[in-house]
């Protein structure tokens, strides 16, 4: 099978004929001009393919090869000795090799050179860093030898663990130190004296140290609240630490456009409350003497008005009290009670009561660096992103009531247009929503002749909107990978239809449709005593239904009534109810067994159920299904779309089997329920999603 775009067809190509047979063992074309047309990344440089361009027509999906011209051209010899590796020589791997580079840390996809006995990898332009050894670095700040690399091209992105800033110009690298836990250094961090007097510490030299000492588990210092993870500066005795952010960037004055004076540093250790964001501070305020403040230096760039997703206006810092301006104190994104003495953001919008701490405000999950410029009119109430421009045009309108409504729309994802259904069923009980793929009910919009089926609010989504979940602006697409499926970045579920993607730099954020209609408060039937709040950074936390162990990265919602509660956005959105074969009622989703230890198990799979996580129930029947027998492997995924893999050559087909269930290829148990058939005569095999990665 051979697809080709129009696009695709029309561009001009010609046989290159002397192709280093090393990289590749295919004949390749030259393409000078694909006017962006051609999306894989080159697999050597594993950048965005730009410019002329080789292809290779005998590589087809999934493993498509398109390379750079320049990238081509490199000499590659297929064994080299390299300084980083001195133990064996790295062999070259032209097929596709996963893993991670043991210099930069980045995903390793494409062409790389590979030690196989250590498991080492490098990326090909890691690989062509020059370098020297450093024989005596001071052991001290890091126990292993490392390498001095002159010029990194920008191939190493990681920050630097002296100063906790990016990598940029000559650094250091550790050989021992492998993937996960890359260590490149600053020269200048690398370089750095080992002692110092400073004015906070006027007895004792402060010692340098690659790590800040450990503290109390509940320390409250800023350099703990921070969670700094740099070198630090120390004295023992005085139990004081110097990060390097201030001892290398602090200086004697700073002015800044946001606030009409210069701020002046104190240079000496002293207790102070930081009139920007309220929290506490052991050393080196900086001071504006007509305001009477004292803040932290990283607290004088903050902006006067700034947007995040989490609120529809623009909210603005105040370092002074307003209190017949705010009555509502507790932060709209902690949940916490805010001390408006203290700095803060606040909805200028009047009747608008939104406040939040400074620190939930500016932080990187919540806020995308937007910033109102100066003349913004606090008092306009101005409507962040206010959803617009819909992608459905009203043909038709009916009246219900007072109502107008559209009986007939044109949408923008669909060739026909589309009529509404208010009651009734479609011809096919297994109908699903192209939108959220959950079972089509109404009030829905259909095309018969092509069974496409959106519910009505499914249909009227906007093109872009905010989210709380994300910081950035999200738009709406019906288009996933190569793949045909997507990731969401909210439920960790594999889906189709309809989604949400940020389209923000690098950012790799995609949501589906069920998870975007979420909001910042949830009021759950599992816990009915108090709302749900959405919290970004879960640390620590488990989700109550799953026991998962969710980390920083994970937004989920959480009781603030110190209930100890929380539910991921994947349990948070499981359905209410479920069908089982040999059941003529539904099965409702249950949240706790109180039945005799021997009855816990489940119907279905005829496996234990732990009596404290979630399952589906009919009490009518007496069945009980674990969570995943009750909904399957693909919830979300539509059946009879396909679902391809990059390990076997045909595109798998999701299928929904009932009664005749095959057993599954690479583990043998029956495939009920949703699954993956391979419907071509060579294969003709069905396996479940979470064992076809197992496939060779």
């Amino acid at each position: 099978m051979f697809d080709l775009h129009i696009n695709c067809a029309l561009l001009q190509s010609s046989i290159a004929a002397n192709f280093p047979n090393s990289s590749h063992p295919h004949p390749l074309f030259f393409i000078q001009n694909h006017n962006n047309e051609v999306k894989p990344d080159c697999p050597v440089c594993q950048k965005p393919i730009s410019g002329p361009f080789y292809h290779c027509s005998d590589c087809t999906y999934p493993t498509l090869f398109n390379i750079h011209t320049e990238c081509a051209e490199l000499e590659l010899a297929p064994k080299i000795q390299h300084p980083f590796h001195p133990k064996h020589p790295l062999t070259l791997l032209p097929a596709p090799y996963f893993g991670e580079c043991d210099l930069c840390g980045k995903a390793i996809w494409g062409i790389s050179y590979n030690c196989y006995d250590c498991k080492f990898s490098l990326h090909i332009n890691c690989a062509l860093l020059q370098s020297s050894i450093v024989a005596n670095f001071t052991s001290s700040l890091h126990p292993h030898p490392l390498f001095f690399i002159q010029n990194h091209n920008n191939e190493v992105d990681s920050d630097c663990p002296g100063c906790q800033k990016p990598m940029s110009g000559p650094f250091y690298h550790c050989l021992d130190c492998r993937y996960p836990r890359v260590y490149n250094l600053h020269k200048e961090c690398a370089e750095l004296p080992l002692e110092i007097n400073h004015p906070c510490d006027r007895k004792h030299p402060l010692t340098l140290l690659p790590q800040r000492p450990t503290h109390p588990q509940k320390c409250s210092c800023y350099l703990c609240r921070i969670q700094w993870k740099g070198f630090v500066y120390s004295c023992s005795l005085c139990n004081f630490d110097l990060s390097l952010d201030d001892f290398l960037f602090s200086p004697p004055t700073i002015t800044v456009p946001s606030h009409e004076h210069p701020w002046m540093l104190v240079s000496r250790k002293m207790s102070f409350v930081c009139d920007f964001c309220g929290t506490d501070g052991d050393h080196s305020p900086y001071h504006c003497d007509t305001c009477v403040l004292f803040v932290h230096k990283n607290c004088i760039s903050l902006p006067r008005h700034i947007r995040i997703t989490r609120h529809r206006h623009t909210i603005s810092l105040s370092y002074y009290c307003r209190q017949n301006r705010i009555e509502d104190w507790m932060c709209k994104i902690c949940y916490e009670e805010v001390d408006i003495s203290y700095g803060h953001y606040h909805c200028p919008a009047s009747r608008c009561r939104y406040i939040a701490h400074v620190r939930c405000a500016t932080d990187k999950a919540i806020w995308d660096g937007t910033i109102m410029l100066k003349g913004y009119d606090e008092r306009s109430g101005e409507v962040l992103h206010k959803p617009s421009n819909l992608i459905t045009d009203i043909v038709e309108q009916i009246s219900i009531g007072e109502l107008m409504v559209a009986s007939e729309i044109k949408h923008s994802y669909h060739d026909h247009n589309l009529r509404l259904t208010l009651s009734g069923k479609t011809k096919d009980d297994d109908s699903q929503c192209d939108g959220c793929t959950r079972p089509i009910s109404t009030p829905f919009y259909g095309c018969e002749q092509c069974e496409f089926f959106l519910h009505k609010d499914c249909a009227e989504l906007p093109k872009q909107m905010p989210h709380p979940f994300h910081k950035h602006l999200l738009t709406l697409s019906n288009t996933h990978d190569e793949n045909g499926y997507s990731w969401c970045s909210a439920c960790h579920r594999w889906y189709h239809g309809f989604q949400y993607q940020c389209y923000e730099g690098d950012c790799s954020f995609n949501i589906d449709i069920q998870c975007m209609l979420l909001s910042e408060t949830l009021k759950h039937p599992s816990h009915h005593e108090h709302s749900l709040f959405l919290v970004h950074n879960n640390q620590e936390t488990s989700c109550s239904a799953c026991f998962k162990t969710l980390n920083s990265g994970n937004v989920a919602y959480r009781c603030m009534k110190r209930c100890d509660f929380s539910l991921d956005v994947g349990c948070a959105t499981l359905p209410f109810i479920a069908w089982y074969k040999y059941d003529r009622h539904p099965l409702s989703l249950t949240y706790s067994d109180d039945s005799e230890p021997s009855q816990h198990y489940c119907d279905l799979c005829e496996k234990e159920r732990e009596p404290n996580r979630w399952f589906y129930y009919c009490a009518d029947c007496d069945n009980s299904l674990h969570l995943n027998c009750a909904i399957g492997d693909l919830p979300y995924m539509k059946l009879g779309n396909k679902f391809k893999y990059y390990r076997h050559k045909h595109p798998f087909i999701v299928v929904k089997n009932i009664w005749n269930c095959p057993p599954c290829k690479v583990c043998g148990e029956v495939c009920n329920g949703q699954a993956l058939e391979c419907k071509e005569s060579e294969c003709n095999f069905t396996v479940h999603r979470s064992c076809h990665w197992r496939l060779k």
